[in-house]
């Protein structure tokens, strides 16, 4: 079983929202810190955000602060990101990690 595993993304008109959902296997997400990061074509990976072990702070990249919100759930063992006010440099592929696991990946395109 995979330790991460991703869903959500897709396509999206810029101004739109999308939310992606991390589950977690094999640890609690309750012990560790989660973040997300996102890979465009061309472009260096770009950490966009993470929340500590015990759920209390989270950490955003500037450019996604007021629109991004990554948040958890631990009953069901899994950390969301939830996008809002997308853009078209928001456009890439997105993927949450903890440790040296990661998850698939899912692309978020934003586009008109």
């Amino acid at each position: 079983e995979e330790p991460l595993v991703e869903s959500g993304g897709g396509l999206v008109q810029p101004g739109g929202s999308l939310k992606l959902s991390c589950a977690a296997s094999g640890f609690q997400i309750r012990d560790v810190y989660m973040s997300w990061v996102r890979s465009a074509p061309g472009k260096q990976p770009q950490w966009v955000a993470g929340m500590s072990s015990d759920g209390g702070t989270v950490y955003y990249t500037e450019s996604v602060k007021g629109r991004f919100t990554i948040s958890r759930d631990t009953a069901k063992n899994t950390v969301h990101l939830e996008m809002n006010h997308l853009r078209p440099e928001d456009t890439a592929v997105y993927s949450c990690n903890v440790d040296q696991f990661w998850s698939q990946g899912t692309q978020v395109t934003v586009s008109s």
